[in-house]
């Protein structure tokens, strides 16, 4: 069946799309990205067949996934998954979906290895939080269990134990009771932060004799003004 296009008018709410219209029909007969109007001359007068609309509206499917697929990535780094849901909230079709992610990644565009790489080393370096949590945050936005335990066997111990002292410090001076009672605390804070044990145990000293060292600084001051 050959059609013909009538009419040819840009979309009012996504300008970059434009509308295709033939007689007898009210409603556009399909829509595509300026690129494909482009591309396969869309124009007022030329005639189409059923096939090539079917043809056109797939590829213009692909097409579409894969731009909304780059500008969901123009904010930040992202997972497979998370690209994956992002588009199927989008309501595109799982084909078009699928052609966008696998395009991505064959372009390297979404890496799920390196994005775990990258997001373990800046979470343990500022989020004061440790490898256990950030095994289960990478999990959450689909990098495999492997690619996720390679991420954080990379992760330097020292920046990690940073962390941790960080964290610690920052908790000690919050706790209240008698030091035995706090150092519990504190240690129980620090594992619910993802922390190995080892980690744990040298981050809480280094934070109590700091403390303890200011506090004895401190005592020595007053004595010294009285």
């Amino acid at each position: 069946m050959i059609i013909e296009i009538s009419a040819v008018e840009q979309d009012r709410k996504e300008r970059k799309r434009y509308n295709i219209y033939t007689d007898g029909l009210e409603k556009p007969l399909f829509s595509v990205h300026e690129d494909l109007l482009i591309k396969h001359r869309l124009l007022k007068g030329n005639s189409l067949t059923t096939e090539e609309i079917a043809e056109i509206t797939e590829e213009d499917g692909r097409y579409r996934a894969y731009a909304l697929a780059i500008y969901y990535l123009g904010f930040k780094a992202r997972t497979r998954k998370q690209i994956e849901q992002y588009l199927a909230r989008r309501e595109l079709e799982p084909e078009s979906i699928a052609y966008a992610l696998e395009r991505l990644e064959s372009e390297h565009i979404v890496d799920d290895e390196e994005y775990a790489r990258q997001f373990a080393r800046q979470r343990i370096r500022n989020s004061q939080k440790g490898r256990r949590w950030i095994k289960l945050e990478l999990q959450q936005r689909g990098v495999t269990n492997q690619a996720a335990s390679e991420a954080l066997e990379a992760i330097d111990r020292d920046d990690e134990l940073a962390s941790a002292i960080q964290a610690a410090k920052k908790k000690w001076r919050s706790l209240k009771g008698e030091n035995r009672e706090k150092r519990q605390k504190l240690l129980s804070f620090l594992m619910r932060r993802g922390f190995p044990s080892d980690v744990v145990k040298q981050a809480a000293k280094a934070a109590i004799d700091e403390a303890e060292i200011e506090q004895a600084d401190e005592d020595e001051g007053l004595l010294l003004d009285n």
